[in-house]
């Protein structure tokens, strides 16, 4: 039997389009359509992910997220 390792990874649907936004367990955001993609980018970590600095509200998010227009 394994142990859990403790990671978390997320992915939400934005209701009203086609786009998932996952967050990786590092604090690393990414969107995409693709269902694809976005198991690719979650379990490629640490490639693609830029986390963001906790210290900092608001703070740089991964360049590859890709903001919805609440539409």
């Amino acid at each position: 039997m394994t142990s859990p390792t403790g990671e978390i990874y997320r992915i939400d649907w934005l209701p009203g389009t086609d786009v998932l936004h996952g967050t990786c367990h590092c604090g690393a955001e990414h969107s995409a359509e693709d269902p694809i993609e976005m198991w690719e980018w979650m379990l490629g970590h640490p490639e693609g992910h830029t986390p963001r600095d906790p210290n900092v509200p608001n703070g740089p998010r991964d360049p590859n997220v890709t903001q919805g227009n609440g539409s």
